[in-house]
């Protein structure tokens, strides 16, 4: 008979319990922002820009959703196509892609203004609740970045 190790059990497994959570996040906007042509990932990269004061980097939003180009360019591309965001060289340095958003994605954030609501909903979390579970998930990604320096 093997040994067991309860500390392997699944159940036992931080990680399990994030990756199960965050796949079910995940989902649930995708349900809320159906019709709205969005992706989650889209919606996060909007977020971003509509935040900036200015034009943001290429590089400056990679860093900001903590997501590499590979990643980011097809996003961005996708976006551009659908008319919510214009890539153009920065004239001070032509190695710079800077992002904008369109009128048009503009108008989107009036229509995904309720979707952090619907969510904290979903969750059946109060807002002090989720900004005391949101300060503990910061705190925990901070800790692991550090870690890995």
């Amino acid at each position: 008979m093997p040994e067991t190790y309860p500390q392997l059990a699944l159940d036992m497994q931080l990680c399990f319990s994030l990756y199960a959570t965050s796949r079910a996040v995940t989902r649930t906007y995708g349900e809320l922002l159906v019709g709205t042509g969005l992706t989650y990932p889209q919606y996060l990269v909007l977020l971003a820009l509509w935040e900036a004061e200015e034009p943001m980097t290429v590089g400056s939003l990679g860093s900001r959703l903590r997501l590499d180009s590979g990643t980011l360019t097809p996003l961005l591309k996708r976006l551009e196509t659908s008319g919510q965001v214009v890539r153009r060289r920065d004239p001070e340095d032509e190695r710079r892609v800077l992002l904008e958003v369109t009128e048009l994605g503009w108008a989107l954030r009036e229509e995904v203004s309720e979707v952090p609501f619907r969510l904290m909903s979903a969750m059946a979390l109060s807002q002090q609740e989720m900004a005391a579970l949101k300060d503990q998930l910061d705190a925990l990604l901070t800790h692991l970045e550090v870690a890995a320096r």
